[in-house]
C-alpha cells in the first residue's frame, strides 16, 4: 500500500513525551512547616505520577479513570519487557499465549477475546506512541527502552482509537534526551539459559534536534519448558494409488521456546519552537521459537491420569510432548523447515510520526502510523503427540499470515481560561489481512495432487480488507471550580470486504471440506460487512480539595463485527458465510470511584466501583458436529470493586508499600444456547437443540477470578557516600476460574500466589548497577487460557460422554535473571 506523501508531509501527531511515570525528580512541596521540620518533611513521602489516560498530561490522582500505571524505573526493576509480564502488576489483567489463531488472549477485568480466530481483535486494545495494535500477534512484540505503560481499565471508547471494549494497554516509548547519554545492560537467565544485551544512545544533534537510538538482542541456549516426547511412527495412505507408507516423527527441541529475538527503534525529535514539537519513530522486531504451542500443557486428562491421545501423564507441570514433522514431508512441505522442526518466526516494522501544535488556546496534534508484521509457524497442531494410542495419524500444519495497516489521527483541543473547552477529532484506518494456511494430517496423501500439495490434507487461503472512519468529540463544563462535567461521543463507520475458500483437498476428506472447485457453489466464501455505531459517555468529576477527587462515568464502548479468516468450510454446514462472520461487540454501564492523598502525601488511595453490560461478546468455538469454527454471540456482565493503595513514609526516604484487592464478577446474563463442552452429558446440561446445546446463562467467563490482588514492598538506602542499595518483594494472588468459556469444570484453574524479588546495588548517580531478578519464585504452574485437545473426547450430548484432554496455555516457571548496567 502506498502512502501519499502529502499525508506525510501534512500529518501533525500527538508526542506521548518521555517524562517518566513516576517523577522521581521531582517532590511535591511540604506543607507550612516551621524551619527545622523542613528537612525532615521532604524526606520520602509520595511522588507524582503523570498518565496520558485522557490523551493529555495529567497526575494519576487528577484523571477520572481508573488506571495503573508502571513507571520506567519499575519497568526497569520488575523486568517488565513483554505484554505478559505486565500481568504481574496489575493483577485483574491476563494474557494467554497461544500458538495459532489469534495468537493471545487479553483478558481484563474478565472480559477477553477468544484466542482461536485470527480475525476476532482484542478487546483490550494495545496502544503504543498513541497508535492502535488490536491485533493478538502483539504478544510476540518484545517491549523495551520504555517511558511508561499504563494499563486503563473498562470500557475506553472516547479517546483510543477502536475496539477497547474491556480496556487500554498504553505503552508509550522513551524520547531522546536534551544531553549525551547512553546505556549498556547485559543480562543472562539461569532457567532458560537466556543471553540478553540491550543499549541505547540517546542526545541532541542541534539546539532543536534530538535522537534516540535503541536495540536489545537476546538468545537461549535452553529454554523454559521441557518436551519429553518419544519417536512415533505411522502409516500413511495415498489416495491416489492405495499404497501405505511409513513415517517417523521425531521429538521436538527438548527445550523450549529457545528463543531468538532482535528488536531495534530510531527516535528523532524535533522542537524548532516551544509551541510545536515533532516526534518520528521507527522500529523492527523479530523473534524465532523452536515451539510454536512450546507452552501447551495437558494439565487434566478426560478419563483419567493419562492422556486419551498418546498415553502420556497428565500434569500441572511445565512439561509438554510434541513432535517435528517427518523430515520426508518437510522437504516440500510449504512453508516448512526442511528438517520438518517446529518453529514461529515472527518480524514486525512500523513507523509513527508524532507532532503537537501547542499555542495559547489551542492545541492541535495527529497521529501518524504505518505497521506491518509476518507470522509463520510449523505446528504440532495436536499440541501434544497423538497417532501412538488411538491409531489417529498426528496433525501438522503451517500458517504464513500477514497484517498492515495505516492509521492517520488528527486532534483539536481548546485551553480557553473560562468553564468551556472542548476536543474534536477524527481518525481513518486502512488494514489489510492475508492468510495461508496448510494442514496435514498424518494418515493421507496424494501423489497425483499439484506440486508441494502431495501432503496437504486441506489448505486455506483469505484475506480482509477493512477500512474504518471515526469522528469524536468532548466538551468539558465547569459547573463549579472544583466541579467538572464532561461529556463526548466517536460515531464510527467500518467496512470489511472478505474472502475464504479451500484451494485444494485430498479427495479421502472431500465428504467433510469444501473446496474451490466444490460443485455445490459454496466453496468460495465472500463477504461485505458494513458496521456503524454511536458510543456516548459522560463524566462528573468533583474535587472538594485537592487531595481528593470523586467522580462517575457512564461509558459505552464498540468493537466491530468481522470475519473468521482461519476458519473452515464444512461440507457438514449449510451456511458457511454465517459460520465465518460475526457481530460487533457493545458494552455500556457505570463506574463511580475516588481517588485520594492522605497523611501528609504519605498515603494514596484509591476505590473504584463498575458495572458493564456486554452485548455480543464474541465467542469463538469449534463446532465438532459439523467439523467448523463458528464465533457466536453472548450477552455478559462484569461487576465489582477494586481498592489499590501507596504508602510512603515521611522520614524514611526510598520505602514504599503498595498493593490492591480486586473483587470482579463476570458472568453470561444471556446464553441460552451456548455450545457444550467435549463430552458434556445431558445429566451435565447438555440437553438443548437436539443434545448439542446448553444453557450457560448465570455462568462465569472465561479466566476470570472473582478475587485478585497484589501486595509488595520496595526500599532503596545510600550506602557509603557513592553507593545505593535497592531490593522489592511483590506477590499477586488470583482466585480459582475456568480457563474454558463453556463451563468445562475439567478446566479449573484452583486460586494460586505468585512471588516476584529483586535486589541491585549500584552508583548512587546510576552510572553502574549489578541486579538479581527472580520471578514466579514458587515456582507455581497455571493456566491462562485454554483448549480441548485435537481427538480426545466424544459422544458430546449422550450419556456415554467422555471428556476432552485439557491443554492450558501455561505461564513461565521460575526464572532468575542477572543484569549489568552501565551509564555513560
Amino acid at each position: 500500500m502506498r502512502v501519499p506523501k502529502s499525508v506525510l508531509l501534512v500529518s501533525t501527531a500527538l508526542t506521548m513525551t518521555a517524562a517518566p511515570a513516576m517523577a522521581q525528580d521531582v517532590a511535591p512541596p511540604p506543607p507550612p512547616a516551621a524551619p527545622q521540620d523542613d528537612a525532615a518533611q521532604q524526606q520520602g513521602g509520595l511522588n507524582d505520577i503523570i498518565v496520558t489516560a485522557r490523551k493529555r498530561q495529567e497526575t494519576v490522582q487528577d484523571v477520572p479513570v481508573a488506571v495503573t500505571a508502571i513507571s520506567a524505573e519499575q519497568i526497569a526493576t520488575r523486568d517488565v519487557t513483554s505484554v505478559e509480564k505486565i500481568t504481574a502488576i496489575a493483577p485483574q489483567f491476563s494474557v494467554g499465549r497461544a500458538s495459532n489463531g489469534s495468537g493471545a488472549q487479553l483478558t481484563l477485568r474478565g472480559i477477553g477475546s477468544s484466542s482461536t480466530s485470527i480475525g476476532i481483535e482484542q478487546s483490550v486494545a494495545v496502544v503504543v506512541d498513541g497508535a492502535y495494535y488490536g491485533q493478538g500477534r502483539v504478544i510476540n512484540e518484545g517491549f523495551f527502552d520504555l517511558a511508561r505503560v499504563e494499563v486503563l481499565k473498562g470500557p475506553q471508547a472516547l479517546f483510543f482509537g477502536k475496539n477497547a471494549t474491556a480496556g487500554v494497554i498504553s505503552i508509550t516509548t522513551a524520547d531522546p534526551t536534551a544531553a549525551f547519554e547512553g546505556m549498556v545492560k547485559g543480562g543472562y537467565e539461569i532457567k532458560s539459559q537466556q543471553y540478553r544485551l540491550e543499549g541505547y544512545l540517546s542526545g541532541p544533534l542541534t539546539d532543536t534536534l534530538g535522537f534516540r537510538i535503541a536495540a536489545r538482542y537476546t538468545k537461549m541456549d535452553g529454554g523454559y519448558y521441557r518436551n519429553e516426547a518419544d519417536d512415533i511412527t505411522y502409516t500413511e495412505l495415498d489416495a491416489a494409488t492405495g499404497d501405505l507408507t511409513s513415517h517417523t516423527a521425531t521429538p521436538a527441541a527438548r527445550k523450549a521456546p529457545g528463543e531468538e529475538e532482535f528488536l531495534t527503534r530510531a527516535t528523532l525529535k524535533w522542537e524548532p519552537t516551544d509551541n510545536l514539537t515533532v516526534s518520528l519513530k521507527g522500529s523492527f522486531d523479530q523473534s524465532t521459537v523452536n515451539n510454536s504451542s512450546w507452552n501447551y500443557v495437558a494439565y487434566r486428562c478426560g478419563n483419567g491420569e493419562t492422556s486419551q491421545l498418546n498415553g502420556y501423564a497428565c500434569g500441572k507441570d511445565f512439561v509438554t510432548h510434541q513432535n517435528n514433522m517427518p523430515a520426508d514431508i518437510a522437504a516440500s512441505y510449504p512453508y516448512a523447515k526442511s528438517d520438518g522442526s517446529l518453529y514461529n518466526k515472527y518480524r514486525s516494522a512500523g513507523g509513527t510520526l508524532n507532532v503537537t501544535y501547542d499555542a495559547d488556546l489551542l492545541q492541535i496534534s495527529s497521529v501518524t502510523n504505518y505497521q506491518w508484521n509476518n507470522n509463520r509457524w510449523t505446528c504440532a497442531c495436536d499440541f501434544q503427540s497423538g497417532g501412538s494410542e488411538n491409531g489417529i495419524g498426528p496433525t501438522w500444519a503451517t500458517e504464513n499470515s500477514s497484517w498492515k495497516a495505516f492509521s492517520q489521527e488528527l486532534r483539536a483541543l481548546t485551553q480557553f481560561d473560562g468553564p468551556f473547552n472542548m476536543m474534536v477529532g477524527l481518525l481513518y484506518q486502512k488494514t489489510r489481512r492475508d492468510f495461508d494456511q496448510f494442514v496435514l494430517t498424518g494418515g493421507v496423501s496424494n501423489s497425483d495432487a499439484p506440486e508441494g500439495y502431495q501432503y496437504v490434507t486441506t489448505a486455506k487461503n483469505s484475506f480482509t480488507k477493512g477500512e474504518t472512519m471515526a469522528v469524536f468529540g468532548q466538551m468539558t463544563y465547569k459547573i463549579l471550580p472544583d466541579l467538572e462535567l464532561a461529556g463526548g461521543v466517536r460515531y464510527t463507520d467500518e467496512t470489511k470486504n472478505s474472502f475464504f475458500t479451500q484451494p485444494y483437498n485430498n479427495p479421502l476428506v472431500l465428504g467433510i471440506f469444501r473446496d474451490q472447485n466444490d460443485p455445490d457453489g459454496l466453496g468460495e466464501v465472500t463477504a461485505r460487512q458494513h458496521f456503524t455505531n454511536w458510543s456516548p459517555e459522560a463524566t462528573l468529576t468533583w474535587k472538594p480539595t485537592p487531595d481528593l477527587m470523586i467522580y462517575g462515568a457512564y461509558k459505552t464502548a464498540y468493537k466491530s463485527g468481522g470475519f473468521s479468516n482461519g476458519g473452515i468450510n464444512s461440507k457438514l454446514s449449510t451456511d458457511p458465510t454465517a459460520d465465518l462472520t460475526f457481530d460487533p461487540e457493545k458494552a455500556e454501564g457505570f463506574e463511580i470511584g475516588f481517588k485520594s492523598t492522605l497523611l501528609d502525601r504519605q498515603l494514596r488511595f484509591n476505590v473504584t466501583a463498575f458495572s458493564y453490560k456486554y452485548k455480543n461478546l464474541q465467542v469463538d468455538f469449534f463446532n465438532s458436529p459439523i467439523f467448523a469454527f463458528q464465533t457466536l454471540t453472548a450477552d455478559a456482565r462484569t461487576k465489582g470493586v477494586e481498592a489499590e493503595f501507596e504508602f510512603a513514609p515521611n522520614g524514611v526516604p526510598g520505602l514504599d508499600i503498595h498493593g490492591s484487592i480486586n473483587y470482579d464478577k463476570a458472568t453470561y446474563i444471556d446464553f441460552p444456547l451456548a455450545p457444550c463442552y467435549a463430552g458434556q452429558t445431558p445429566a451435565e446440561g447438555c440437553n438443548l437443540a437436539g443434545n448439542s446445546r446448553q444453557d450457560l446463562t448465570g455462568a462465569p467467563l472465561s479466566v476470570a477470578p472473582r478475587w485478585t490482588g497484589n501486595l509488595g514492598i520496595g526500599y532503596e538506602m545510600s550506602v557509603g557516600s557513592a553507593n545505593k542499595l535497592g531490593f522489592n518483594i511483590d506477590s499477586k494472588y488470583s482466585g480459582s476460574y475456568l480457563a474454558s468459556g463453556f463451563g468445562n469444570p475439567l478446566s479449573r484453574q484452583s486460586k494460586y500466589v505468585t512471588l516476584d524479588a529483586g535486589i541491585r546495588f549500584g552508583a548512587e548517580n546510576d552510572n553502574w548497577q549489578v541486579t538479581l531478578i527472580g520471578k514466579n519464585l514458587t515456582n507455581r504452574f497455571y493456566v491462562t487460557g485454554v483448549v480441548d485437545g485435537p481427538s480426545t473426547g466424544g459422544g458430546t450430548g449422550t450419556a456415554a460422554g467422555v471428556k476432552a484432554d485439557q491443554l492450558g496455555f501455561g505461564t513461565l516457571p521460575r526464572t532468575v535473571m542477572v543484569e549489568v548496567t552501565k551509564r555513560f
